[in-house]
């Protein structure tokens, strides 16, 4: 029985969808793909005589019919998802009804816009001493986010901070997180990450709903929050010549 692939794309680049991912988009019958959030670029690789979906008008159960029938047909299918589809991929759904008809799934990861976001700021998550934890969420919208999860609620780890789908509720954002994070914490938005229409906004806690506003960002952004965005930080000890470890003995 042919078989359906759920291929993440990446954060927009039609460069970063890996190696795997693209000889996958080349060599499938079928290609559904989330046209509102994947750039078409990214699946011109396709063969000729591929056929096309853009989900993005598409429902679930409309999604669903196009891959049974394809596979009845013992053709191929590639799912294609923004960024990484293992983060609100909307995967399950699919899935599971497809594996319960007996047709092989399987998940190629992508790059996801949150790490994307810290690429273009040019930082990382996790710095000694000032951040060993990364958490990943959003706020309440359409979507209901359960009650141990609300933001105050994960903002009392004053952990790193990457919030998803939340761009256009900035001040409620802002609010949650100021109830444990000091005013001073900085805080970026970066729209559309690794897009040609990429931006960038950096500031703090007490300011970013502010640029957010003035710059009238709503969607396709993350918010990013968290000391890891500051100067302050200790050097790993991974390339410290006073540390001993499998491959390197200490110079000291």
């Amino acid at each position: 029985m042919s078989k359906v692939y759920f291929v993440g794309a990446g954060p927009g680049d039609p460069e970063l969808i890996t190696v795997k991912g693209r000889k996958i988009v080349e060599k499938v019958d079928v290609v559904i793909y989330a046209g509102s959030l994947v750039p078409i670029e990214v699946v011109n690789c396709r063969k000729d005589k591929a056929k096309i979906y853009n989900s993005a008008s598409m429902t679930l159960d409309e999604v669903l019919k196009v891959i049974e029938k394809s596979v009845a047909e013992e053709k191929t299918v590639a799912r294609i998802h923004t960024g990484d589809p293992s983060i609100y991929g909307a995967i399950r759904e699919q899935i599971d009804p497809l594996e319960e008809l007996g047709i092989e799934c399987e998940v190629i990861p992508g790059v996801s816009s949150f790490t994307a976001s810290a690429a273009a700021l040019k930082k990382e998550f996790t710095l000694p001493d000032v951040s060993q934890t990364v958490i990943c969420t959003r706020v309440a919208g359409r979507t209901s986010v359960p009650e141990d999860e609300d933001l105050d609620k994960l903002a009392s780890h004053k952990a790193s901070m990457a919030i998803f789908l939340s761009v256009g509720m900035i001040n409620e954002v802002v609010k949650k997180l100021k109830k444990h994070y000091p005013g001073s914490t900085p805080a970026a938005v970066v729209q559309r990450a690794s897009w040609p229409e990429q931006e960038i906004l950096i500031g703090t806690l007490d300011d970013i709903a502010q640029k957010v506003e003035k710059e009238k960002i709503t969607k396709t952004a993350q918010i990013l929050v968290g000391n890891f965005l500051g100067n302050e930080y200790k050097k790993s000890k991974l390339y410290d010549e006073k540390f001993t470890h499998e491959y390197r003995k200490s110079k000291r």
